[in-house]
């Protein structure tokens, strides 16, 4: 990462905790590592990215439908899927500092420096070769690959490594109130297994045929090593999943449609193509014949942001032995029983939201009609995601001009949300406006008081324009559609 890239990273982290938008979990008590809290902006803007999604799979298309399942499940269900067994990530402990790292992320961070130094062709070498020995499971080669490269620890600055070995992800709990008969469970690393044990009850009670999908939004918990970058990598996050089941050998045409699909989406809140990229998986889960990554150019670098892949019928194979009970459809069109294959896709919420921060936030400097320069921070975040979508101002806090603005308040908040403010000079209230995002603003002034127009402000052009107070709500509820 380059300085500025770096800069302009932090500049978000700040700018996001001083706005309301994500703060430390905990942060009195000095926090807590890779947690973190959403404020009064950042919880609407989480939750208007969270429907967009959801409108977008369960309203958008007939055929999948959603779901709400528990964090708690049977422990078995872990077993089942593959997560017990498999759910680990190699890791390697610096001897003289004892601190532990994930073997990808440390040749990553020594690959960046690689490419700050001008030396592409190396970086590009180094992580084609740690991503072939991660596709063999080599673990010896990667210390050798680290040795070679005479990759050092960040806090010792030594290269004495102990062995790669690989570290379970999943969070341990107890359930039952007597300790020593308590039965150990698991906080659900993924919403996925949720959607796949109910798939017989979601199917029979909905009344689907084949093809067609469960959505779900939900927390999962997984126990990361190294979690870093802001809320790109947390403990505690959500995702979006939707599980597509389809006939066995039509997986292919499906895996493309929802890689297109899925695309489109992100493309539909304006974001520039090329700031997006596909990433084919060089090493396949243990349920995937094949699987890809939506990677989006953070200011940390392009970084996964969705995920497409093709399970098979790992899951339900799978769920259908240890349960012991029968996970296969009957499909009338060829008049035969069988278990279905799936397509996943699987968003992470928190990272959506991370993108939509690091893709509106700009600093802008503004030259005035007098020739002199001004700035402003803006947050140009997608209107139809804006935390608040119109900020009523009244110019003066006098003259009957803030019981307008009350009233066009109380008209347009069924619709949409909406802010009052009457503190500070107009242009003040503004530059706050910016900087949260708030795409539009209503300036109630003593013209109000004789033709019922008010100002209209736009953020990204600042451009403004007399209308008249009833044609306010219709004006933004146009704009705002999803």
């Amino acid at each position: 990462m380059s300085v500025q890239q770096e800069n302009r990273f932090q500049a978000i982290i700040s700018h996001a905790k001083e706005y309301g938008f994500v703060f430390p979990s905990s942060e009195i008590y000095d926090g807590l590592s890779a947690v973190y809290d959403y404020g009064p902006n950042g919880s609407e803007l989480k939750k208007n990215i969270r429907d967009y999604w959801w409108k977008s799979m369960t309203q958008m298309h007939e055929n999948i439908v959603g779901i709400d399942a528990a964090i708690f499940m049977h422990p078995t269900i872990w077993k089942a899927s593959g997560h017990v067994d498999n759910f680990s990530d190699p890791m390697i402990d610096n001897k003289d500092s004892k601190k532990r790292y994930r073997v990808d992320h440390l040749i990553e961070a020594h690959a960046e420096k690689l490419a700050m130094e001008g030396k592409k062709e190396e970086e590009y070498a180094l992580l084609k070769t740690m991503d072939e020995l991660l596709a063999k499971e080599d673990y010896a080669g990667l210390k050798q690959l680290i040795e070679d490269n005479k990759i050092t620890c960040s806090v010792s600055e030594t290269s004495n490594w102990t062995d790669i070995r690989q570290f379970n992800l999943m969070f341990s709990t107890q359930i039952g109130a007597v300790a020593g008969e308590a039965e150990t469970i698991y906080l659900r690393p993924e919403t996925a297994q949720g959607i796949f044990v109910n798939f017989l009850n979601v199917q029979k009670t909905a009344r689907l045929k084949i093809p067609f999908g469960i959505a779900q939004v939900g927390k999962a918990f997984r126990n990361e090593i190294v979690a870093r970058q802001f809320i790109f990598r947390m403990r505690e996050f959500e995702q979006m999943e939707m599980q597509f089941f389809i006939r066995p050998g039509t997986q292919k045409e499906w895996y493309e449609f929802w890689k297109e699909e899925r695309l489109k989406w992100h493309l539909s809140l304006g974001i520039p193509k090329e700031k997006y990229q596909y990433h084919p998986h060089t090493k396949l889960a243990h349920y995937a014949d094949a699987a890809l990554d939506i990677e989006y150019e953070f200011p940390i670098g392009f970084k996964e942001v969705e995920g497409i892949h093709s399970r098979t019928d790992f899951d339900l194979s799978s769920h259908q032995k240890y349960s012991g009970k029968k996970l296969t459809y009957f499909d009338n069109e060829i008049n035969q029983h069988y278990v279905p294959y799936v397509i996943e896709t699987s968003i992470g919420l928190d990272r959506m939201f991370l993108l939509i921060l690091s893709h509106s936030y700009d600093e802008e400097i503004i030259t005035k009609e007098d020739g002199s320069k001004d700035s402003r921070v803006v947050m140009h975040i997608p209107e139809k995601l804006a935390p608040i979508k119109l900020a009523v101002l009244p110019l003066v806090k006098k003259d009957g001009l803030p019981e307008i603005a009350r009233s066009i308040i109380a008209g347009c908040k069924p619709y949409f949300k909406c802010f009052y403010e009457e503190k500070d000079a107009i242009g003040k209230r503004y530059r706050r406006q910016d900087a949260i995002g708030t795409p539009f603003c209503v300036t109630v002034d003593h013209q109000t008081k004789e033709d019922n127009t008010v100002t209209l402000r736009y953020r990204d052009s600042m451009e403004q324009e007399r209308i008249h107070i009833d044609a306010i709500k219709d004006k933004l509820l146009l704009r705002l559609l999803f």
